[in-house]
């Protein structure tokens, strides 16, 4: 079936667009009031739908800059709200309008996209590629206690949610952001409000205030039985510390939240030190460790010539892209940076692999040994593996 429409939907479709999304990940339509207030997360213009002629897909988007390996920070649109009538699946209603988006992302000069998977089977195809992971933790409250040497520096500022909406986001516009971050719009923030506003479990917001000023926040909600034995579970849904100070701050306070008898963080970094900073590091429990954010890069040569290399002898890799076909050929990959080549390539690999290499969250040689990447060199895999990698783990910590 290819008898539908793909097109840019006006401001007054987007209610629509909600409820037909929704109804695909198998929610109620939004209320009046709700939608008052979700409706503000849509960016003019940066919603598609799909009509045969009844409404029958929707994605959406909008724009932010994510940060790469070395600190610069590129154009991205966030893609979010992707779902498709249940009675016109499989029928290439999602690719089209998959396609159509990229195309759009590349007229508009932006360098990645970037989304959330709800099926990890799905956007691969259309070369978004498993860029950051995460994981959730969790820890007795009652038996968990931090390092006494730990650094004390600082207080922490409780906030209502009013207070909250209107601090964070500049704290979070001050923070250092690590490989993977991006920034985030108004529409964004608006978002989180919206959920904040509609949730079950009251939502409340720390904010740490270093001798700098506002260095870090932790926003959470505490939920579980409403009668004795009270037995309660805080999670902490939303956290960022730009100093250790900070991040040992703001877990001092949330470990002395009374009521509370497990605490799980989920969605933090791979490498953020949580055993380290407690007494007993087995007081903290990793519960899982899953698939963060996916990565498509709408301009290849654009996205490898911005992030900073490792030392190491120079790659040629010869990249592969069906959909958006300005980005294959070959790339000369060195410590100094990167450009198009027309020398021979040692390694070779599609467009959604380069997705997982970029961001250094996968090694070429784990990549290779899955059979993700065309060894014709097997001395450059050692280069490539010092080349894309990084200090840090990159991670994201934004959810859309």
């Amino acid at each position: 079936m290819t008898d539908f429409d793909i097109r840019t939907l006006r401001d007054d479709e987007h209610r629509a667009a909600s409820d037909l999304f929704r109804e695909t990940v198998h929610a109620a339509p939004s209320t009046d009031t709700e939608w008052e207030r979700a409706g503000r997360a849509y960016q003019p213009g940066g919603a598609i739908g799909a009509f045969d002629p009844a409404f029958i897909g929707t994605a959406r988007s909008f724009d932010a800059e994510m940060t790469v390996p070395g600190g610069a920070r590129l154009p991205q649109a966030g893609v979010t709200g992707v779902g498709v009538r249940a009675d016109r699946t499989r029928r290439g209603v999602l690719r089209a309008m998959m396609t159509a988006q990229l195309e759009d992302f590349a007229a508009r000069g932006l360098v990645f996209a970037n989304l959330g998977a709800s099926e990890a089977g799905i956007y691969g195809r259309f070369g978004y590629g498993l860029a950051t992971r995460c994981r959730t933790y969790s820890l007795d409250r009652h038996r968990a206690r931090l390092r006494p040497d730990l650094p004390f520096a600082g207080e922490v500022e409780l906030l209502g949610l009013d207070d909250a909406v209107a601090a964070l986001p500049g704290v979070y516009d001050r923070l250092e952001h690590r490989p993977g971050m991006m920034t985030r719009p108004d529409v964004l923030w608006r978002l989180y409000e919206s959920h904040a506003r509609r949730a079950t479990d009251v939502v409340k917001s720390v904010v740490h205030h270093g001798p700098d000023g506002p260095d870090g926040f932790a926003s959470y909600s505490v939920g579980g039985l409403h009668e004795h034995p009270w037995t309660k579970n805080l999670e902490v849904f939303d956290m960022f510390a730009g100093t250790p100070a900070a991040f040992t701050g703001l877990w001092r306070f949330l470990l002395g939240v009374d009521l509370v008898d497990k605490i799980v963080a989920p969605g933090r970094p791979l490498d953020e030190p949580m055993e380290l900073i407690l007494d007993d590091h087995r007081r903290g429990n990793v519960d899982r460790v899953g698939d963060e954010h996916w990565l498509r890069l709408v301009d290849v040569p654009k996205a490898l010539a911005a992030r900073e290399y490792g030392h190491a002898a120079p790659v040629v890799i010869e990249v592969a892209d069906p959909l958006l076909t300005a980005n294959t050929g070959t790339y000369r990959i060195t410590a100094d940076g990167a450009g198009r080549t027309g020398e021979p390539a040692a390694l070779a690999l599609d467009v959604t692999t380069l997705a997982m290499l970029y961001l250094g969250t996968w090694r070429a040689s784990a990549l290779a040994a899955a059979g993700r990447i065309e060894v014709r060199d097997p001395a450059a895999l050692v280069a490539a593996d010092v080349l894309f990698g990084t200090r840090v783990e990159s991670w994201c910590g934004t959810f859309f």
